[in-house]
């Protein structure tokens, strides 16, 4: 699949559907298609990633996903983005091989976190041999220090970097260091990189300095309402786009003192959607129905969604 445009404006970080008894689910992908582009107007999406728990499935169950979803976004997506990030150098280098075999519309990788790069060129190192596996096709560093504990400045790291890898198209910022996607932005602004934002509460923050778009697990059922923050923002209108970012951040922070995480973000896929998301891969564990039920009657409170997609 070749990028028919740019890459920029929303991404949705794919939930891996599974079935009650813990194996993906690949039967609803075309349904789950059909509802971000018709429900959510968004075109984008990024698959096995944090949200659709990459790191937790088999090498061979990643191919699978990364099959079906280039195959079911065909004519229907812009840009399909397969994470190929592994704790191992073979393991993402045959991920990248298969995601370029499939078409996908660009590839990225995570920094290993357990024996961890400590340096700049450590880093980079292992970035050039996932890449060079894939040359013809877009790659992007996916930057997540809370979660890989690797606190390499992104400013850092693309320093020179296109040199490294010529397929270098962007970065997912995942981190609340705003100073330092602010530094990014500002150093290689004639390279055209792409900077996606991926902490989705503050997502306006990073417009305002610059980031191009964002990957995050909200625009999967909040993508209509992230839109018109988005279309607010690019008309000049700040105080619309405030109350967009309210909107979205009160429905965030009910659950996030619930207990929110990747769990709780399928079961709330699955009835805003009514596409069955099935459970977590352990160690997670699903969500209570103690849970589901103040979620579901968050937005069912006239706050501003409604089940169904529908508001």
């Amino acid at each position: 699949m070749a990028p028919r445009k740019k890459l920029q404006g929303l991404v949705a970080a794919t939930v891996t559907p599974m079935t009650p008894d813990g194996q993906i689910n690949l039967s609803v992908i075309r349904q789950y298609v059909d509802y971000l582009v018709s429900k959510q107007n968004v075109k984008n999406i990024f698959v096995n990633g944090t949200t659709g728990e990459g790191l937790a499935l088999s090498i061979q169950e990643r191919k699978q996903l990364a099959e079906e979803w280039v195959r079911q976004g065909k004519d229907k997506l812009d840009h399909v983005i397969i994470h190929v990030g592994a704790l191992s150098l073979p393991g993402s280098q045959e991920l990248a091989r298969h995601a370029a075999a499939i078409g996908a519309s660009g590839i990225a990788v995570i920094a290993p976190f357990f024996f961890k790069p400590t340096s700049k060129d450590e880093l980079l190192a292992f970035l050039r041999e996932v890449a060079s596996e894939a040359p013809a096709v877009p790659f992007y560093y996916y930057h997540i220090p809370p979660l890989t504990g690797v606190k390499i400045r992104v400013e850092e790291l693309l320093d020179g970097i296109k040199e490294q890898i010529p397929t270098f198209q962007g970065v997912k910022f995942s981190d609340t260091d705003l100073l330092d996607l602010a530094q990014c932005i500002n150093k290689n602004g004639g390279e055209e990189f792409v900077f996606l934002y991926g902490v989705d509460e503050q997502l306006l923050s990073a417009l305002a300095i610059g980031a191009n778009g964002a990957v995050g697990s909200t625009y999967n059922y909040l993508g209509q309402k992230t839109n018109m923050m988005l279309q607010a923002f690019a008309q000049h209108d700040l105080a619309l786009a405030r109350k967009y970012q309210f909107l979205t951040g009160e429905f965030l922070n009910f659950v996030i003192k619930l207990g929110f995480g990747v769990a709780q973000t399928k079961a709330v896929m699955t009835f805003v959607s009514g596409i069955p998301m099935g459970p977590p891969r352990l160690p997670l564990v699903k969500a209570s129905e103690e849970f589901i039920a103040k979620a579901k009657a968050k937005l069912d409170s006239g706050w501003g969604l409604s089940v169904n997609g529908l508001s």
